[in-house]
């Protein structure tokens, strides 16, 4: 178990990174929605502190509340069902120098307080920031490029990757976990048995898909057109469609793809089977803002390429408790108002994934249709039902 003087490090640097992505929009551009279904950029700005105030220093530790109107106002993000979006005004909002305030006023409180705080609550924190930092950077890529502090664009490139499928035996797959700092949908850990299936070497590509594209289906939400080209929008600018990276793509689009090539995606235990073992690719943690190729891991990682890492993968399976779950009495709303069929679970990591989540049992989830998450599709033939 780590120290406390650790995990007070790891908060630091956890709170350096989301603090490096609000550097990059310029400041008069922090009450933009550069998505329709999420909060404004000033919301998270506020809520990173107000969320690990509320749940170190109120619920913790119970030290009286200073600003309970900002501990309110920033404590929860939002997930509205397709065609209820928000309807806030930029100044509905607090000025951005009180939120600054605030946000300096509780650092410098919890700070004071970490010694005190269980080992659990902070790893919480942490990940929380973290996952936010994953978040952030999605919502960020929808950012007008003119908004956003200029970065080197990535080249791209263009090599053809041919499709190759591997064979698994059946054998049992370890979902869950049983012990250490986990989320309280990776509990409890259990095995399932897995028949025997084929599944894709690799992630399916940008030329992969175009193919479906040129048959009639429509183009990924990241890709554009430009006299008569297709271009890939990165997060700082946009360039010709690299056709041997990932494709990003929809749970509709991976499934409709899926089906379009006779095949259909991994269930969550057949991503635990193909997993085992794997090495995860070197495009996460923050490494690059965009995706690799495909093929960028063959030397480190034969086989089963970029399992973890390079674009999260969809599965078929709907999300949903394990056998034994429990929701966290701090955080109850983390989990379960998401198991309602509605949702479908992505593991692996991103390019934007931190390393504290690339454990096997971390499970990520998302609406069917929503277009902005970094999400790639693997290919399934055989095996059991999905």
């Amino acid at each position: 178990m780590r120290t406390i003087t650790d995990l007070g490090h790891a908060l630091y640097q956890a709170r350096q990174q989301t603090d490096q992505l609000f550097r990059l929009v310029r400041a008069d551009s922090l009450y933009e929605r550069p998505i329709p279904e999420r909060h404004r950029i000033v919301f998270y700005f506020g809520h990173l502190e107000a969320f690990d105030w509320n749940l170190i220093a109120r619920y913790s530790l119970d030290v009286p509340a200073f600003h309970p109107t900002f501990d309110r106002l920033f404590a929860f993000g939002i997930d509205p069902p397709p065609g209820e979006l928000p309807s806030d005004q930029p100044s509905d909002w607090p000025a951005l120098a009180e939120v600054e305030r605030y946000n300096q006023r509780t650092r410098d409180g919890l700070d004071d307080l970490l010694a005190s705080v269980p080992d659990q609550l902070l790893h919480v924190a942490i990940e929380h920031r973290l996952m936010h930092a994953e978040t952030l950077a999605y919502i960020l890529h929808q950012l007008d490029y003119e908004r956003k502090v200029a970065h080197p664009a990535r080249p791209a490139t263009g090599v053809h990757v041919a499709p190759r499928m591997i064979e698994l035996p059946s054998g049992s797959a370890k979902l869950g976990m049983n012990g250490g700092f986990g989320w309280d949908n990776e509990f409890q850990s259990h095995t399932v048995d897995v028949p025997a299936f084929t599944i894709g070497q690799y992630k399916v590509t940008n030329a992969d898909y175009l193919a479906f594209v040129d048959a009639g289906a429509e183009a990924p939400f990241f890709w554009t057109k430009r006299d008569g080209a297709w271009h890939y929008r990165g997060m700082f600018s946009e360039f010709p469609l690299p056709l041997d990276w990932p494709v990003y793509v929809t749970h509709r689009e991976a499934e409709a793809y899926a089906s379009w090539r006779g095949m259909r995606l991994p269930t969550e235990a057949e991503w635990h089977r193909a997993a085992d073992g794997s090495r995860p690719s070197c495009n996460v943690d923050f490494r690059n803002w965009d995706p690799t190729p495909v093929t960028a891991d063959d030397e480190a990682s034969p086989g089963i390429a970029q399992v973890t890492g390079n674009g999260w993968e969809w599965t078929s399976t709907s999300f949903a408790p394990f056998p034994g779950f429990e929701p966290f009495p701090f955080y109850a709303n983390y989990s379960a108002p998401f198991f309602d069929g509605r949702h479908y679970v992505l593991k692996g990591a991103s390019p934007r994934t931190a390393a504290c989540f690339l454990r096997p049992s971390f499970r990520n989830w998302f609406r069917p249709s929503y277009p902005y998450l970094y999400a790639t599709v693997r290919l399934v033939q055989g095996g059991g039902e999905p």
